[in-house]
């Protein structure tokens, strides 16, 4: 039987707030890429993100950005890898600090918006991101786009990593997301995110906007929570991984 983690970016708000719909997403998510006050989320929202997801078995991860309130960390930012190595290392020691509180375990880091996508292109920063990742802790999973140089960073310096695909976004030739900047950048249509999710995971591939096959690894799949349906389109993927006996798991 195939195995395939559900993850999904969580705790991108501020101040005292309800996770709502959020909170009820982790019924059906394995791992929750948690915000660490970069690019989105404060110290509130992070504790009660990590609890809401203890509460539901959901494994915990740091979900470090770069410094960009105002863009969402979805803009691209001219830093040095030291800056980025020290990017990470702040932010992973930020949430570990309210996991030591309830005595859990950090499963995994995961680069969140632009520092992920620049780090997905450049070896350098790949490689740093990584080493942060492994000198906080080298049981810490490294997520990463399939096949980028953040999975070649994380597999050189020894880390466990896991190849992430995205249920909602168009793929180029060259196995690179589309920029969000171009209008077929997301996928709209549930039924199509859902058919292009069990292609990636059944058969390692997925095809790109110019209509050629793209081979990549399928270790867990992305699941955006701030959709407009978000709810609905993650229970509908998981009830149809399982139909198909595609177990949904965690990667630890």
């Amino acid at each position: 039987m195939l195995n395939v983690d559900l993850n999904c970016d969580l705790g991108e708000s501020f101040g005292r707030y309800k996770l709502g719909e959020q909170g009820d997403i982790l019924k059906y998510v394995t791992s929750a890429n948690i915000a660490c006050g970069f690019h989105a989320g404060d110290s509130t929202v992070m504790r009660e993100t990590v609890k809401l997801a203890i509460d539901n078995g959901v494994k915990i991860g740091a979900h470090p950005g770069l410094p960009d309130l105002n863009g969402f960390g979805r803009r691209d930012m001219a830093i040095t890898a030291q800056e980025g190595y020290d990017m990470v290392v702040y932010q992973v020691g930020a949430l570990q600090g309210f996991l030591y509180r309830y005595n859990e375990t950090m499963q995994h880091v995961k680069p969140h918006g632009a520092l992920y996508q620049m780090a997905s292109r450049d070896s350098e920063l790949a490689e740093a991101i990584a080493k942060a990742v492994y000198d906080v802790s080298p049981s810490l999973v490294l997520f990463g786009l399939a096949g980028s140089e953040l999975t070649k960073a994380g597999e050189k310096i020894g880390l466990r990593t896991a190849h992430e695909v995205f249920a909602d976004r168009t793929y180029q030739a060259d196995g690179s997301l589309t920029s969000r900047s171009k209008a077929d950048a997301l996928i709209a249509d549930e039924k199509l995110a859902v058919e292009q999710v069990l292609k990636m995971v059944t058969e390692g591939k997925v095809l790109s906007q110019q209509n050629t096959d793209v081979s990549l690894r399928a270790d867990t799949v992305c699941i955006h929570g701030d959709g407009a349906h978000a709810l609905d389109f993650v229970r509908y993927i998981r009830k149809t991984l399982e139909n198909n006996h595609i177990n949904v798991t965690a990667i630890c």
